[in-house]
């Protein structure tokens, strides 16, 4: 069973965090998390695909073991993240890759699938979210977001994220545990809190011309798969409509019983990655 190997690579200003799966000599498969998530929620699915692909899994600035932002109202932004992950790429020396983004790491592959990577990005997966959002859905992620839990004991706060992220829909016992090893650290009282910067919400609050990306959507060559939860609120069914009939035209999978965001742990969820991946 191949093991992951953690590394540390110097890019746009940051040390970022990758945790990576297979053999390097593989073609690249790149797969970036959502908004106060990390690397490692790709475990499952970067597991099962390294069989075929070298796969990195970044921790994005200010999230997990990458380092924070000295200046959050300018770093945490997508241009920053677009620079840092242009850099990383450089790195490994990838040439084409395949790109599969939940929710940020969705877009943040959008941007880049219709801009600087536009003849590098071969195959998009954009998992549950899309050029235009509902301040509902910001308003709420902003929240939890920009007021991280403090617990006293690891226990507690995975309590907390099988609550908070009940949206992902049912999974393992073991994921959640492994969610909870990987998205906790100790504050400076010896306290337990999330593995991120709060100011990672300035994102919201600094660079919301961020949030819309239909323009970079509309030039996207990469063949695409889009992804909805049935009940997302971050992804709309108009908005998913509205992303079929333009741009890299995407078919869509919706996922009943789940909201904000499939987390492509499942069997079956790894199964239409690698189908859709070696199209």
């Amino acid at each position: 069973m191949t093991q992951p190997k953690s590394t540390y690579v110097p890019a746009a200003g940051f040390e970022l965090h990758v945790t990576e799966w297979g053999d390097q000599s593989k073609p690249a498969l790149v797969m970036w998390h959502g908004l106060a998530r990390t690397g490692r929620d790709f475990d499952e699915a970067a597991q099962a695909l390294s069989d075929s692909y070298f796969v990195i899994c970044p921790d994005t600035p200010g999230r997990g073991l990458s380092s924070w932002a000295k200046n959050a109202a300018t770093d945490y932004s997508y241009a920053r993240f677009g620079e840092a992950a242009l850099e990383l790429f450089d790195h490994y020396g990838f040439g084409r890759l395949r790109w599969v983004g939940t929710s940020m790491g969705g877009l943040i592959g959008a941007t880049l699938a219709g801009g600087r990577l536009r003849e590098r990005i071969t195959h998009l997966v954009i998992n549950d979210i899309g050029p235009d959002i509902p301040e509902s859905a910001t308003g709420r992620i902003a929240d939890y977001v920009g007021n991280p839990p403090v617990y006293d004991t690891v226990v507690a706060m995975e309590d907390w994220l099988r609550t908070n992220y009940a949206p992902f829909g049912p999974n393992s016992d073991a994921f959640w545990r492994r969610m909870a090893d990987t998205s906790v650290r100790r504050t400076d009282n010896g306290r337990i809190t999330v593995h991120y910067d709060p100011q990672i919400v300035t994102q919201f609050t600094h660079h919301k011309a961020d949030l819309d990306v239909w323009d970079a959507y509309d030039a996207i060559a990469a063949r695409t798969l889009l992804l909805r939860g049935e009940d997302s609120d971050v992804l709309p069914a108009s908005v998913a409509a509205q992303m079929q009939a333009r741009g890299p035209k995407p078919e869509l999978r919706e996922f009943k019983g789940v909201g904000h965001a499939p987390t492509l742990a499942t069997d079956a969820e790894i199964a239409m990655l690698r189908d859709f991946l070696a199209s």
